[in-house]
């Protein structure tokens, strides 16, 4: 059985998300989803595969897919595939109790690095929306409200498993958060080494939406000139082109280059392919107010 199947039919069956969540998580549709996960159970049941705890000796080479499951579950509960509400609470904490019971059970550095990349992300949750349950951008994020206490043991944990250069990708996504959670402001964010660590991680893990967000990084980086061209050959291959997110940043680019015409094109595509309430109810706002500039 593929990683993959393992992964979505444990998201399914033994923590309880929808098909539509795990198909987001996946990039895929709920039909193609479903599909792989009856296979998985047929499979299951025509080999006789018994449901029980694995041996101590099993542990290390489910390590992968053990972390994949914890990873989607926080994201699901980060940024919630649907409802009216940003953010799950009650995922960001489950995921963040089994990856401290996993850091404790299997002390692997890419399992101290899937801890402190939910831990400097959920630093940040409550800033995220406003009052009124609108989404703040990261750059204009009260930082005062970020809590202090997780960023410093995200980063104790970031550091601890760099040192044992045994590291992989969940390590590199919470070093690039460090880098974020650790600026001051956002002008004052260190773009250069985000943008390199982005390479590092596109080497070790490549995936488009990985590249979406190097590309995302350029544009801070070098403006946004130089991130559009990259989003552009994202879409021309297809891989993005029913991602919302890839869409949603090719307008923002395009609206800080005074291309208004393609941002309210593109702010639309992104509308069209079913964003969650939130992100739907932000892209709405930022297209209402591209309406009368010219």
């Amino acid at each position: 059985m593929s990683q993959t199947a393992q992964v979505a039919l444990t998201l399914r069956e033994v923590c309880g998300l929808s098909t539509e969540e795990i198909a987001r998580a996946f990039l895929s549709t709920p039909a193609t989803l479903a599909q792989r996960i009856v296979r998985a159970k047929a499979k299951i049941r025509d080999a006789g595969i018994p449901y029980q705890v694995p041996c101590r000796s099993e542990l290390s080479e489910r390590m992968d897919s053990v972390l994949h499951v914890i990873y989607l579950i926080f994201n699901e509960g980060y940024s919630a595939s649907s409802g009216n509400e940003l953010t799950r609470a009650d995922l960001c904490r489950e995921a963040i109790r089994l990856g401290r019971l996993l850091v404790e059970l299997l002390p692997e550095p890419e399992a101290m690095g899937l801890l402190a990349l939910m831990l400097l992300h959920e630093a940040r949750r409550e800033s995220r929306v406003t009052s009124s349950g609108s989404l703040v951008r990261l750059g204009e994020q009260d930082r005062s409200r970020w809590c202090q206490e997780m960023i410093v043991e995200g980063g104790a944990w970031v550091e601890r498993a760099l040192k044992t250069r045994r590291f992989g990708p969940y390590t590199l996504q919470a070093a690039i958060a460090a880098v974020h959670a650790e600026a001051p402001s956002a002008a004052e964010t260190d773009w250069p080494q985000v943008v390199g660590l982005y390479d590092v991680l596109l080497r070790v893990a490549p995936s488009p939406v990985v590249e979406l967000n190097r590309a995302v990084a350029v544009a801070m980086l070098d403006g946004p000139a130089h991130g559009l061209p990259l989003i552009d050959r994202m879409l021309a291959r297809g891989e993005l082109r029913s991602y919302y997110l890839a869409h949603a940043a090719r307008a923002d680019l395009c609206r800080r280059l005074g291309r208004l015409d393609e941002a309210r094109a593109a702010y639309r595509q992104a509308l069209a392919l079913g964003p969650p309430a939130t992100e739907s109810q932000f892209l709405v706002q930022q297209l209402d107010a591209l309406a009368d500039q010219f």
